[in-house]
C-alpha cells in the first residue's frame, strides 16, 4: 500500500505537466503565428508590397466617416488586401477591400 501512495504524488504531479501543456499548446501555436503575419506584413512593408497603415486609414476616412472598428491584411490571389470595417455615423457598417499597394479601392460592401 505504501508502494502506492509513494507513487501517486508524483503520478499526479506528471499528470498535472501533462495537462498544463497540452492546455497551453493552442495558446503557444497562436503566439507563433501571429508572430509570423507580424514578419510577413513588416517584410511586405519593407519591400514596397504593401503601404503603411497610416496611409490607409487616410483613404477610409476620406471615403467613408466614421469609426473604424476592424483591419485585416490578408493576401488574396497574390495581392495583398487591406479589409478594413467601418461603422458610420448611420450605423450601418460598411467593409471596404484595399489594394495595399495601390490603395485602390476594390470593394465597398
Amino acid at each position: 500500500m505504501s508502494a502506492i501512495s509513494s507513487r501517486s504524488p508524483r503520478l499526479s504531479a506528471i499528470l498535472l505537466a501533462a495537462a498544463l501543456s497540452c492546455a497551453m499548446a493552442p495558446a503557444l501555436a497562436r503566439d507563433d503565428r501571429c508572430r509570423r503575419d507580424q514578419d510577413c506584413a513588416r517584410e511586405a512593408l519593407v519591400h514596397g508590397e504593401i503601404r503603411p497603415l497610416s496611409d490607409v486609414l487616410g483613404v477610409v476616412r476620406d471615403k467613408v466617416p466614421g469609426d473604424i472598428i476592424e483591419i485585416e491584411l490578408d493576401r488574396e490571389d497574390g495581392i495583398w488586401v487591406y479589409e478594413v470595417k467601418v461603422l458610420p455615423p448611420s450605423g450601418r457598417r460598411k467593409k471596404l477591400e484595399i489594394d495595399a499597394r495601390t490603395l485602390e479601392i476594390l470593394k465597398i460592401k
